[in-house]
């Protein structure tokens, strides 16, 4: 089996439009919630939401093209030619000579909901003949995210849309490790987008009960593993990562940020919405991604968490972490990110797995926010509110969606050969 690295990263974020950006504000502990403005969400449950502000999509998009691609496809390209440029790939684009050796894996939860709750609209007014864009089916299928990134740099392997609910993303980095590995591929960009902050979105999980309604003040909405939280913050954005194989990236003199060391990949086969009793689909999920890494869960210096801020998952997660790592899961560090971002949905594992490979790289694990409350079923540590400095050489970074698929990465320090 090849070994696959870590090149590039490329986020757009609630707490940032660069990786940099995202990276400052995630270790000062800042929230990315606030009120939602994308539409009125006056008679809805819930009123606020993690939106990405400020976005811009000129350095990466062209104003034609702009004028009708869906909020996830801008999201995913500019992370995507964010990734390219931090990996070194001049103009963004795929070296002449190496087209077909690239591949795109780019997943999404629920793709252009957006546009087809607007193209509705404007149809319920106008009628199909003015209502329906030209590009209404291009900008609301998910696989038009790897699509469009294939086309701008000019990656002509393998291109797949991977849809797994919030484990998306970190299938789609996990499948296209697989694909260096195989030899399907010498370089894969990957990762996942999304951006569902609509009237549909949020009244379809508020039907669920699954968000937060914490209107009177979103910051400390998304609390993870503490006692007193009541559902998850809906997110927006993209991550992605620029894969190699070792042996191109040596050659080419790449900086290097971590190796991609192990990837599991399973189901619950349990329940639709709900994870297994005791996390039993998590802890398979774990074992499988130690045994593809040959580590021991004290090679494990750090979890990046799924850590949804949801009564059900928080607890089980911790149930799945305590009997896979036994008594050594009291003294691994464990933080949700999402208690910032809040819960991007398709985007989260990809973003996640980019705060991991930063942690590797900076020597600083990313706090859980709003943790004021201790739950006894959520008695590890968690990492609270503050960042803390540590140096440390593998980080698991755990997926679980609905439909109970799960998924696991586990990034490792490239110490060379």
């Amino acid at each position: 089996m090849r070994r696959v690295v870590v090149t590039g990263i490329g986020l757009v974020t609630p707490l940032g439009l660069t990786t940099e950006s995202t990276w400052s504000s995630l270790l000062e502990g800042k929230s990315g919630a606030g009120p939602l403005t994308q539409f009125d969400c006056e008679k809805y449950k819930t009123h606020f939401g993690c939106e990405v502000k400020d976005f811009d999509w000129s350095p990466y998009i062209d104003k034609r093209e702009a004028k009708h691609l869906d909020r996830f496809l801008q999201f995913a390209v500019a992370a995507g030619m964010q990734a390219m440029d931090d990996a070194g790939y001049e103009n963004r684009r795929v070296p002449e000579g190496e087209e077909e050796d690239w591949g795109v894996y780019m997943g999404s939860g629920l793709g252009g909901i957006k546009t087809i709750e607007d193209t509705q609209a404007k149809t319920a007014e106008k009628g199909p003949r003015y209502g329906f864009s030209p590009y209404f089916v291009t900008d609301i299928i998910i696989n038009m995210a790897p699509g469009l990134l294939s086309i701008k740099t000019g990656a002509q392997g393998p291109n797949f849309a991977h849809v797994s609910a919030c484990a998306t993303g970190t299938h789609s980095i996990g499948e296209a490790a697989r694909a260096i590995r195989w030899g399907d591929a010498n370089v894969m960009i990957a990762g996942g987008t999304e951006a569902t902050l609509t009237s549909l979105s949020i009244g379809g999980f508020n039907a669920m009960r699954a968000l937060s309604t914490r209107n009177d003040d979103p910051t400390t909405a998304s609390r993870p593993f503490d006692k007193d939280r009541d559902g998850f913050v809906m997110s927006e954005g993209a991550g992605v990562v620029i894969l190699e194989d070792l042996e191109h990236a040596k050659k080419r003199g790449a900086r290097i940020y971590c190796e991609v060391a192990g990837y599991g990949a399973n189901s619950d086969a349990f329940h639709v919405t709900q994870p297994a009793p005791e996390g039993e689909g998590a802890q398979r999920c774990i074992r499988k991604v130690l045994k593809d890494a040959k580590m021991d869960p004290t090679d494990i210096g750090y979890v990046n968490a799924h850590g949804t801020s949801t009564h059900f998952n928080d607890k089980n997660e911790t149930a799945a972490i305590k009997a896979t790592f036994g008594d050594y899961a009291y003294k691994t560090a464990v933080s949700s990110t999402k208690s910032m971002t809040g819960h991007m949905l398709g985007a989260a594992g990809a973003v996640e797995a980019a705060f991991s490979c930063l942690a590797i790289d900076r020597g600083v694990l990313p706090p859980t926010i709003n943790y004021q409350t201790p739950d006894p079923e959520c008695d590890l540590d968690y990492i609270p509110n503050v960042a803390r400095e540590l140096s440390v050489d593998a980080v698991m970074s755990n997926s679980f969606g609905f439909g109970g698929t799960n998924g696991s990465l586990i990034m490792r320090r490239y110490k060379g050969d």
